[in-house]
């Protein structure tokens, strides 16, 4: 396989539906380990401990729950626009629980789906920039039908991840989709699909992704 238009749309929705699964596995794990504390220990200081990492990882999996509502499914489905200030809290919750820190610049107006799914895609494909942490900056300017995005991703030993140019632009090479790979091959789909062309590179010791309007063909008869 070397093009992501090759991925058929069972095998798409069965490795976005493995990325969920794999984001709230670890606080439902962690929820399901607290509880078996409080069956089992009769300590009061460990009872409390088990009841702060329930309360904790409840809110995580609710918040990446939350996340993935926008950012893979049919959420807001009854229209074809999304709330940016939702995006910005959802993609705010979600990143409480990650190294990085968010930043989030971009005033709340309505905006097509795809536009706004392909941006908090992006926020997902930019953790991987900085593994050790740092601030990941999200910028929205130009009006609300022709956005661009920008996503400045800073922290010690900013990297572009492993083939995520390639992924983006469609071209898997020899690789055989998985649901480690499948967030910048989703976010190049979503790109396309909202007439927006993704970039990422090296600006300093930062890493930057931006998306942005590509010109649209129109034919003799429609025109």
């Amino acid at each position: 396989m070397t093009d992501a238009s090759d991925i058929t749309a069972l095998d798409l929705a069965a490795l976005l539906a493995s990325r969920v699964c794999h984001d709230i596995i670890s606080p439902v794990g962690a929820i399901t380990n607290g509880l078996e504390v409080l069956e089992e220990e009769s300590s009061e200081e460990m009872r409390t401990f088990a009841m702060d990492l329930i309360r904790k990882s409840a809110r995580q999996a609710s918040a990446k729950l939350q996340f993935a509502r926008l950012a893979f499914g049919a959420a807001g489905s009854a229209g074809a626009e999304i709330d940016l200030g939702d995006a910005e809290n959802v993609a705010r919750g979600f990143m409480a629980g990650e190294k990085a820190n968010l930043e989030w610049t971009a005033q709340r107006v309505l905006m097509a789906k795809n536009k706004v799914k392909l941006l908090l895609n992006l926020v997902l494909v930019s953790t991987h920039a900085v593994p050790r942490g740092g601030t990941i900056h999200v910028t929205v300017t130009g009006p609300a039908d022709r956005p661009t995005f920008g996503l400045l991703c800073r922290g010690t030993n900013a990297r572009i991840p492993p083939n995520v140019e390639g992924f983006l632009s469609g071209q898997l090479g020899e690789h055989n989709p998985d649901a480690h790979m499948i967030q910048p091959i989703y976010a190049g789909l979503l790109a396309r699909a909202a007439h927006m062309a993704v970039s990422v590179a090296k600006v300093g010791d930062d890493v930057e992704f931006r998306a942005e309007p590509v010109a649209v063909e129109v034919s003799p008869v429609e025109a």
